[in-house]
């Protein structure tokens, strides 16, 4: 008996008379729309599934009533053609989807923040742009049947374009701290609790890096803890600098203090991560920073060693985010 070969495609084999000239061009769109590719002037492919064979009946049908012929068979290529070489068509025509939408992708990314230079705003807003881009992703995916690579690269491109787009609507509802707060925020005692760990080991860095170079640290119980005159508490219940909403500590101090500093968005990335374990910026560093500072964390039980310890890994960090040329 010989051996049955499961048919992998769907043909639709056509021919369109020259007259009316809407009818080619509207079979074409029709085709387009569906997600088949051509392997010949006149035969077009889909990969096999019921919903493709209804898909290209309803397309011959068209055809034969503009006074067309067009058949439709189910077949395995064996000669000519190889399968593969047919994914790798499919492939090509959806990365040219996916590539115009990361075109559009970038100039909002690169336009995010940026008006005219009187202020006013003359696109269309980041929301709505980003909403169509999403829109049209998820069509180009509806036909996307075989996986093609260019998908990876949009979903990184829209994550990107919703974190800027958030850290865009921080920055105009929320000024850079004023010189009255950064006056009040100077020669003071900084107290967290105790057991440092990766926020609090950031945020004691930041603020004596960036916010208050005399800073003085004290590390006291996470409960019943009163502060005294002249303290500013951090990452600690009721602290004037703690966690807000989906962000830890050291972003809000960074949006509250606005050091004018790039390097200090990817590190607050990298602490946000580890701290709130929600891998919501996908950081490639977090596993190694997260292990390096377990290791501090079980190495040394006084907070003030950690505080060392912690803040030469993050001045490191830091050092190497502002030398390097793009994020």
């Amino acid at each position: 008996m010989a051996e049955t070969i499961e048919a992998r495609w769907i043909l639709l084999i056509h021919q369109i008379p020259p007259r009316p000239n809407y009818l080619r061009v509207k079979v074409w769109r029709r085709l387009q729309r569906l997600g088949a590719v051509a392997v010949k002037n006149s035969v077009y492919v889909l990969p096999r599934s019921d919903q493709a064979q209804e898909d290209f009946q309803w397309v011959a049908r068209e055809i034969v009533e503009g006074g067309g012929e067009a058949s439709i068979c189910e077949a395995r290529f064996m000669d000519g053609l190889s399968d593969e070489q047919v994914e790798a068509i499919f492939h090509a025509a959806r990365n040219v989807d996916y590539a115009q939408v990361a075109d559009a992708g970038r100039r909002l990314l690169k336009g995010i923040g940026s008006g005219s230079r009187n202020g006013a705003e003359k696109r269309p807003s980041g929301d709505a742009e980003l909403a169509r881009l999403k829109r049209r992703t998820a069509e180009v995916s509806s036909i996307d049947f075989l996986g093609a690579p260019g998908r990876r690269a949009v979903d990184k491109l829209l994550g990107d374009i919703e974190a800027r787009l958030r850290t865009a609507k921080r920055e105009k509802r929320t000024p850079a701290a004023s010189g009255v707060i950064r006056r009040r925020t100077r020669c003071r005692t900084w107290v967290t609790r105790k057991g440092i760990h990766v926020d609090r080991m950031a945020s004691d860095w930041l603020i004596r890096r960036f916010i208050d170079p005399e800073a003085r640290f004290k590390f006291v119980p996470g409960r019943g803890y009163r502060p005294q005159a002249g303290e500013l508490r951090f990452d600690m219940f009721e602290a004037e600098y703690t966690h807000d909403g989906d962000r830890c500590t050291f972003e809000v101090l960074v949006e509250k203090f606005q050091p004018e500093d790039r390097a200090l968005r990817p590190v607050a990335q990298i602490v946000h991560d580890i701290d709130l374990k929600d891998s919501k910026f996908g950081r490639p560093e977090v596993q190694g920073i997260e292990r390096l500072v377990a290791g501090i964390a079980m190495a040394h039980r006084e907070d003030e060693e950690r505080l060392a310890r912690g803040s030469a890994v993050f001045e490191d960090l830091y050092e190497y985010f502002r030398r390097k040329k793009e994020d």
